[in-house]
């Protein structure tokens, strides 16, 4: 296995997270509504560890290290790990797991919709990720996987949704979206190896 170490450091991050934040609702740090709140934090988790993965690749070809690439699809799947705990959080603390209550829901907050079409992407990536689905895919492979721009653009949506009462947060991430596809334009993602090495030589 190549760079395990980097892997490792991957892995205990995408676990400490959530371990810290229900040690936080188990000592009462997360307010009167934790599950809320660890809900919330699910969710964010998910989009900072999307908008990481999609920079692996201007990272690879910035700094010319594969590590980048290598971790690229584990962290990946770190962002459906913490999407199945989102929904799963969203279902026991505030369904509390009435089924009966999801049409409710659905028909006040549609936002739910766009993010359950997100989930939805984001299963199809996740289930062939694996070389068996590449190898069976062949080109089809790739053409799939760029559906996780699409995921990104619902999720963002979704999180504007919520949050449309107080749009700070919101713009950082979507900022950040908007350079990592800035970066992915042909002609740009083709200057950065160049770019970069003026900038190291003139420092």
């Amino acid at each position: 296995m190549r760079y395990p170490w980097f892997r490792l450091a991957i892995f205990v991050v995408g676990c400490l997270l959530p371990a810290w934040w229900l040690y936080e609702a188990a000592v009462g740090a997360l307010g009167p509504d934790p599950g809320k709140i660890l809900m919330d934090r699910l969710g964010l988790g998910a989009l900072t560890f999307l908008l990481v993965t999609l920079g692996m690749t201007p990272l690879q070809k910035v700094s010319g290290w594969s590590g980048w690439i290598v971790v690229r699809r584990q962290l990946g799947l770190w962002v459906f790990a913490y999407i199945v705990l989102h929904i799963l959080a969203y279902l026991f603390f505030i369904l509390g797991l009435d089924w009966g209550q999801l049409a409710v829901e659905l028909r006040k907050r549609p936002y739910i919709i766009v993010g359950a079409l997100g989930f939805m992407g984001l299963l199809a990536l996740a289930a062939t990720s694996n070389r068996y689905s590449q190898r069976r895919l062949g080109a089809r492979w790739k053409k799939l996987h760029k559906l996780v721009y699409v995921v990104l653009g619902l999720g963002l949506l979704h999180f504007l949704w919520i949050v449309r009462s107080d749009l700070r947060e919101w713009a950082i991430y979507a900022v950040i979206a908007v350079l990592l596809m800035g970066l992915r334009v042909p002609v740009v993602s083709r200057s950065l190896p160049r770019l970069f090495s003026k900038a190291a030589r003139r420092a």
